[in-house]
């Protein structure tokens, strides 16, 4: 091969997170001029300093330029890795070399160098990065260190990763106040629930006692609150039972699960909204009905048994959902899709309307919420609001994280602080990796993840950014502007999917980087009608009569017995006969 001289520099490397952008040129020296798009290739390699052998290659972006002597030419390049995300996954633990290969068309053949990147222009001292990177699965969360140097004395880019950690997050809680019972624990007790409820349908059922169930609260808060403060309007109605954890990890007492199998199997209703993976063993007695009045609202991503043969779908033997003889949502058009997602026939439906957006419809309950919300949070005050509520990455509970790489909260701060504006990040309760927020930004950036009520702060929000969060449904009953940030939206296709497409579907703009978030924020422009459509597609009843209606199916059985006892006559061409127009 022959001996080539390499002209080459950095022009500029940024970080975000463990997300590297690298901006230079690279060329044969003593190659013809000019060079053409289709005459250069050019990858980043990663060399391994054990082996010396190239363990990672990355094809790099052709950039057009034109010289001192009007040649156009290809010698500059621009080019990114995410160090965490490389084959899905961080880059192996180890020392490398960050080094740069040519490809070259010269002399009616291709020429191939491989060479160091060359000093960062204008750069007097050694550039270093020290930045953590993390991977998570349902049985190992993983954290690792990623160290960066590019010496401007021996021109060497060396990349370090160091494993710091690896977990079992079934059986590690970073929350040490929560006791935790072990995996196999679990289980037996499950199976024991299971056995004391069958036992204790020796029992009748009390026709006014309705249980609470949650393994996601301990407080009363979104649909419970709006249920439980309608309930209290007529206390000798109910006979209220509350039984609330906060983790499906968290330890159940041998007197909790007996309390609670004796509680439930006379309840003439027992009520969830979230998962509850107790409960799904258990065949419900005849005349009780379990509720799900779910969480979120509408109809997004898929979710339950709509994942058959998905990563993190459930088994086809699974029984998790299945025994709900209720469902409760917001309209008659999403009905099939929870049907589908929580295995339970079409008729155990109903769309009665989610309770917990009656708040939206209430102005006075509003400015209540508004006014503690300022009180509390006092930083809001005189402010211009971006939320920032994105959903979870991963397969479940255990695997959950965000990818904060995706955006970068430098160019945010340093194009809105000045303008007036705060930025909320509201991250969803099962992440485990959290924001890593440079000190000097904390009067722009805040951490609103503890604040429970997601509800609460839209009504001071001015922007929403989210991305494949149910979140979006909620807030368009306001009419404000959304954007859908989802740099990742291709990989979160393959491995999610939604019910409707994508584009069709978001009643806002979208972006892909941080570049077009900062522009679709800059434009504070409203689809109004697509909002409108939107709206009216997934809910109902524009009321605020969502508790109202759900309290008085509870009352009323939910209709059930008028429904049996109805015989309805037609006529040859469709038309009803009255019941004292039909034959005896």
């Amino acid at each position: 091969m022959a001996e080539y001289v390499v002209d080459k520099v950095v022009d500029s490397i940024y970080f975000n997170s463990s997300a590297m952008e690298i901006e230079g040129s690279v060329r044969i020296k003593n190659a013809p001029e000019p060079i053409s798009q289709d005459g250069i290739e050019k990858y980043l390699i990663l060399v391994n300093k054990k082996g010396n052998t190239i363990d990672y290659e990355f094809p790099i972006q052709n950039i057009e330029s034109v010289d001192e002597n009007g040649y156009v030419n290809f010698d500059k390049y621009r080019g990114k890795i995410h160090f965490s995300k490389i084959n899905g996954k961080p880059i192996n633990p180890g020392k490398y070399e960050l080094k740069i290969k040519i490809k070259q068309f010269i002399d009616d053949s291709w020429s191939e160098v491989i060479t160091q990147l060359g000093n960062i222009r204008n750069q007097k001292t050694d550039f270093v990065l020290s930045t953590n990177m993390f991977s998570f699965s349902a049985k190992s969360n993983k954290k690792y260190s990623l160290t960066a140097v590019l010496g401007v004395d021996t021109g060497q880019f060396e990349i370090q990763s160091k494993l710091l950690s690896d977990i079992n997050p079934l059986e590690f809680d970073i929350e040490e106040e929560i006791v935790m019972d072990l995996p196999a624990v679990r289980k037996t007790k499950k199976s024991l629930f299971k056995h004391l409820y069958n036992l204790f349908k020796i029992f009748p059922v009390k026709k006014k006692q309705i249980s609470f169930v949650s393994d996601s609260r301990i407080d009363i808060s979104g649909n419970f609150e709006y249920i439980y403060k309608k309930m209290l309007d007529n206390p000798q109605d109910f006979d209220i039972q509350f039984y609330l954890k906060s983790s499906i990890k968290e330890k159940k007492t041998l007197f909790e699960i007996i309390t609670m199998a004796y509680n439930l199997a006379r309840s003439r209703y027992i009520i969830l909204d979230d998962y509850y993976p107790m409960i799904y063993p258990v065949n419900i007695r005849e005349d009780s009905d379990l509720v799900q009045v779910w969480h979120a609202v509408g109809a997004f991503k898929t979710f339950g048994y709509s994942r058959l043969g998905m990563p993190g779908g459930p088994r086809k033997d699974s029984m998790d959902h299945k025994n709900y003889t209720k469902v409760i949502v917001s309209s008659e058009n999403i009905a099939d899709k929870y049907a589908e997602g929580f295995g339970v026939p079409r008729d155990n439906v109903y769309a009665l309307g989610a309770a917990r957006t009656d708040m939206f419809f209430d102005k006075e309950l509003q400015h209540e919420i508004k006014e503690h919300l300022y009180d509390e949070l006092t930083f809001l005050k005189g402010k211009k609001i971006i939320l920032f509520a994105p959903t979870f990455r991963g397969n479940g509970q255990q695997s959950a994280h965000y990818p904060f790489e995706l955006i970068d909260f430098k160019k945010l701060f340093d194009k809105f602080y000045k303008e007036g504006w705060i930025f909320l990040l509201k991250i969803h309760p099962f992440v485990h990796n959290k924001p890593n927020i440079p000190y000097e930004y904390q009067e722009f950036f805040y951490d609103v993840s503890d604040y429970r009520e997601i509800n609460d702060l839209l009504l001071v929000t001015d922007i929403l950014i989210t991305d494949y969060s149910s979140v979006c449904f909620e807030y368009a009953l306001l009419g404000k502007k959304m954007i859908f940030f989802s740099p990742d939206l291709a990989e979160y296709m393959s491995s999610r999917n939604f019910y409707y497409d994508y584009f069709n579907f978001i009643p806002g703009s979208y972006a892909s980087n941080t570049d077009e978030l900062i522009t679709q924020i800059q434009d504070q422009t409203v689809d109004t009608k697509k909002i409108t459509d939107f709206v009216n597609y997934y809910f109902d009843d524009l009321d605020g009569k969502s508790t109202d209606r759900l309290i008085d199916y509870l009352k009323n059985d939910f209709y059930e017995e008028e429904i049996e006892n109805e015989t309805v006559r037609y006529t040859d061409d469709g038309k009803i006969i009255p019941e004292w127009g039909s034959k005896k």
